[in-house]
Parts: structure tokens; sequence; C-alpha cells
């Protein structure tokens, strides 16, 4: 009889393959859900909703759900400590690869949500992070969390709404990430990011493939621009009719 510990089987049936995000969902024993990731040496296994590896730090759903937690008994005299840091690295990374999987799966929305969880551990370090260094740790990150982000959220309102929700999701990414490198006195980076290369060329690839002209919130820009104002009201009258549309 084979050893149950043995995963060779797993391996073999699962090769890996350098440069591509190998990841697929599978039902567990117990019939929940469960996603996987084939990396070099084995496979990491998630669960798809709460914190990655199951676990309930403090009770709580996640460590950063657990870390508001704290925030609210102890209030402005809270830092956090070396160990809790070092938790917050380890949901960081945890994040990452079921976001990475997520995409690779077309599972817009849970990306989505990872990224916004990331994205949440992020700003609660730049409160209370003990020095600056760790803080820069993570911060390098948030234009890349950001672009995946926006990159999922296009792709959710390609599949549920179309191509011109889409790049509406894509034109306030872009904002966002402008505004970030403005509040980092690094506006003049924005232009030629490639991250930003990247979203810019999604967009204009939506555009030409669906051929779709300009979206209604570009029109009402170029309106109030040219201070076309009647012209303004009636494209935001059709936003505000396409909007109670889809409730």
């Amino acid at each position: 009889m084979p050893d149950p510990q043995d995963i060779d089987f797993l391996l073999n049936e699962w090769p890996f393959q350098p440069g591509t995000i190998s990841a697929r969902l599978i039902r567990a024993g117990d019939g929940r859900e469960v996603m996987q990731m084939r990396i070099e040496m084995g496979a990491l296994q998630m669960e798809t909703a709460g914190r990655p590896d199951g676990q309930h730090p403090g009770g709580f759903e996640t460590y950063l759900d657990y870390l508001h937690s704290l925030l609210l008994h102890r209030g402005e005299g809270f830092a956090l400590s070396e160990e809790q840091c070092l938790e917050i690295d380890r949901e960081f990374v945890q994040f990452y690869h079921r976001r990475i999987c997520c995409l690779a799966l077309r599972e817009f929305r849970r990306a989505v949500d990872d990224a916004d969880h990331t994205l949440g551990l992020m700003d609660f370090v730049a409160h209370w992070s003990p020095d600056r260094n760790y803080t820069a740790s993570h911060e390098q990150h948030r234009p890349f969390v950001m672009f995946h982000r926006v990159q999922a959220a296009a792709l959710a309102a390609m599949q549920e709404t179309g191509p011109e929700a889409a790049i509406e999701e894509i034109n306030g990414g872009l904002e966002q990430l402008r505004q970030l490198y403005v509040k980092l006195e690094a506006e003049e980076q924005f232009d030629g990011d490639e991250l930003v290369d990247q979203l810019v060329q999604m967009k204009e690839s939506l555009r030409e493939e669906y051929q779709v002209g300009k979206t209604l919130n570009e029109q009402l820009a170029d309106a109030v621009s040219a201070e076309q104002y009647e012209r303004a009201a009636k494209i935001r009258d059709e936003i505000a009719r396409r909007q109670s549309g889809r409730h």
C-alpha cells in the first residue's frame, strides 16, 4: 500500500511549467473547494475564502481583522511589534499567492477582494509601522498590487457588463495610480511607468477589439472641459439612468 504521505502521484500528474502560473480549483475530501498552485518542488493548497492557510488568528478571519481589534482596545498608543510585523508579512505573501492564482483562473472578483485585503494591510502598516524601513518594504509593492486590482476589476467588469465598463475601471485605476505618484512627489514618473503602460495598452486593445468609442464618463469630461454644460447635464442623466438600471 502506498504511503499516504507520498505526493509523487500529485507531482507527476501535474508537471511544473517554468514561467507559468499553474493553478486549479478542486474539491477536498470533505467537499470544500480549495485552490492549488503548482510550484517548482511541490504544490501550495489554499482556502478560497478568508485567510488562504485557513487559520483564524486570535479567532478572527484574517490577521488584519485581528490587528484592527487590537487597535480598538489599545487606541492611539498602539505600535506594531516585531512579531506582529512577521505575521503581517506571512499574510501578505499568502494573499499574493492566492491573488495571482485567481487571476490565472479568471476568478477576477476574488482577485479584487484579495488585492483590497493586501492594500488594507499596507494601509495599516503605513499608520502603525515601528519604523520607516518596514513601511517602505511594503509600500514599494503598492503600485503592483494596485495594477493587479485594476486589471482584475476591469476583466470582471468585462465579464459582467461589457467593454465600456472595463474601460471605465481602467480609467479609474489609472487616476488612482496617478494620485499615488502625486502623493509620492514623483508624478513625472507616471507616464513612463511600465504598469501604467500595460493598463493603457489593455484599454486601447479593448477599444480596438470591441470598437468602443469614448465612454460616457470620458464624454462628460470633454463636455465639462469645453464648458458645454447642457451636453454635460444630458450625459450625467444617461450615466445615472444606466447605473440605476444595474440595481
